[in-house]
């Protein structure tokens, strides 16, 4: 019986080894991220213009770290996405933009194989290197910045002790003013989906 508390404590240690560490790990994700704008962005000038937004596919980036097994705070980032504004279905302004994105990130069973999850955060996006062609060719175009809400939602499959792949979809809340010439014409509604697949590692 005396050697009992000495074989629990023998045995917790050994469950603590062996048991995956999440708490305080630092992780980050490369891969492919494709910003999916809903297909109607609104109405300029009065209803006279209706804008879309084409697709695109960047480098996308996740920092992040985990302060708890269920819970994460991370960071979205990418390279530059580019992007072209049609008007009344006719092909007007290229620019580009960056949505870093904050969230916080729920997982339902961190020490599965599979692991979904689900998270929430804020959005704020930068666009820049407006050019324009088509029915606004010549005019000075301009579009703002914009913060907004975000929404995410994945499945994480894990690879190894140290390695995972996450597949994952956003939601992100992005309004933008638009102005020709100085004059505001209105707001474009990107409100994009944002559809990712990256490779993890934690360290």
């Amino acid at each position: 019986m005396h050697h009992l508390p000495r074989n629990l404590l023998l045995g917790a240690l050994a469950l603590g080894l062996s048991a995956p560490a999440f708490a305080d790990d630092w992780f980050v994700r490369l891969g492919a991220a494709h910003v999916d704008p809903k297909s109607n962005s609104g109405s300029l000038a009065g209803g006279a213009l209706s804008a879309s937004i084409d697709s695109n596919t960047q480098l996308g980036l996740v920092l992040g770290r985990q302060l708890t097994e269920n819970w994460a705070v991370e960071l979205l980032a990418a390279s530059p996405f580019k992007h072209t504004v049609s008007l009344n279905g006719v092909e007007a302004v290229d620019f580009k933009h960056l949505p870093p994105t904050l969230g916080l990130q729920y997982r339902f069973a961190p020490s599965a194989a599979v692991s979904p999850f689900i998270g929430a955060g804020l959005n704020y996006t930068r666009t820049w290197s407006e050019s324009t062609r088509g029915p606004v060719a010549g005019a000075d175009v301009k579009l703002g910045n914009s913060w907004g809400l975000a929404g995410q939602a994945g499945l994480a499959v894990r690879l190894g002790e140290a390695m995972e792949l996450v597949l994952e979809a956003r939601y992100i809340d992005i309004s933008v003013d638009v102005s020709v010439d100085g004059a505001k014409v209105g707001t474009a509604d990107v409100d994009p989906m944002v559809y990712a697949l990256t490779l993890g590692w934690r360290f």
